[in-house]
């Protein structure tokens, strides 16, 4: 049983420390806000705080940033932690952003000599929670190194391919030996998916075009049941067995461009377990990191339902 869970995300986790100043580059910048960090423990908060029963799978260090963690997901946003286990030695990684440009910002990523979340085991997860959950969210990161890698296989192994089996193609270049091997490794978590989520140069990682009308074909071809493609300025791509369409973009100034594509993934979460379209979902997913996008913060930012209604209505989106 899923032990009344809607959502259960796996992967990177941290701790981010985003530079207050716009247009400050790490040279310049001064003062720091910090806030919980990792794209698939972001989509968990983001879907909390739209009222989703929502856990993550991954690791933090055994330190005073590790306790911080845990704390602001259980205390502060919601999110079940029962699956958030501790590391012994290693210590809870670090993203340090500059808002140089606001809409493009620039970060470093302090995960060495290895960060806790690409240590997870089969062993510390409840693989029945893993086969009915709802919705199992897999942050494609998490295939970057063993034993995460082995792990994120085992999961998709379990759940079988079950509906909402949605792989986020999160593709950090950093986290990997080569492009190759993320070639090989996120192509291959395709065909464990019935969804897909990410953008152009994400789609031609795992499928070999950035073309995002090719991408989505070449996603659908390996059985994926939904696509969804996100070209920036130009909207997003939603491609299911019969429709397609391009949702347009919801415009906002611009604080951070980080965090809004984690809103847009735990909002996605959120419309689809309410029995939306995915062109609904989408919508709402589209109206809620351009919320994130007008805000320094990733997590402390995501928006609650009526506040994305609110932008839905004075920007004329549908819903």
């Amino acid at each position: 049983m899923n032990l009344e869970l809607d959502v259960l995300t796996v992967g990177r986790v941290g701790v981010d420390l985003y530079a207050e100043e716009l247009h400050a580059s790490f040279t310049e910048a001064r003062r720091f806000q910090k806030s919980v960090g990792g794209s698939p423990t972001n989509v968990a908060v983001a879907a909390a705080r739209l009222g989703v029963r929502a856990a993550v799978f991954t690791k933090v260090g055994n330190d005073g940033l590790g306790a911080y963690v845990r704390h602001a997901l259980a205390e502060e946003f919601g999110v079940d932690t029962r699956f958030v286990g501790t590391h012994p030695m290693l210590q809870t990684p670090i993203v340090v952003a500059a808002m140089d440009p606001p809409e493009d910002p620039q970060f470093v990523f302090y995960r060495e000599p290895r960060a806790p979340d690409s240590t997870i085991v089969p062993d510390e997860i409840d693989l029945d929670v893993v086969r009915t959950v709802p919705i199992l969210w897999i942050s494609a990161s998490a295939l970057a190194v063993e034993p995460s890698r082995g792990t994120t296989r085992t999961l998709l192994a379990e759940r079988g391919r079950r509906r909402h089996t949605i792989l986020d193609l999160d593709y950090r270049p950093s986290f990997w030996s080569s492009e190759d091997e993320a070639r090989r490794e996120i192509g291959a978590a395709v065909d464990s998916a019935t969804a897909a989520v990410g953008n152009r140069a994400e789609c031609e990682i795992a499928v070999g075009t950035s073309e995002p009308d090719a991408a989505a074909d070449a996603l659908l071809g390996r059985g994926v049941e939904l696509v969804i493609v996100k070209m920036g300025g130009d909207g997003v791509l939603v491609t299911g067995r019969d429709k397609r369409r391009v949702i347009p973009s919801v415009h906002v100034d611009v604080v951070s461009g980080l965090g809004a594509g984690d809103a847009f993934g735990g909002a996605l979460c959120y419309g689809l377990l309410a029995g939306k379209s995915p062109f609904e979902a989408v919508e709402f997913a589209n109206a809620a990191g351009a919320l994130v996008a007008s805000r320094l913060l990733c997590a402390d930012a995501m928006p609650t339902e009526s506040e994305v209604q609110e932008l839905m209505e004075r920007s004329g989106a549908r819903n």
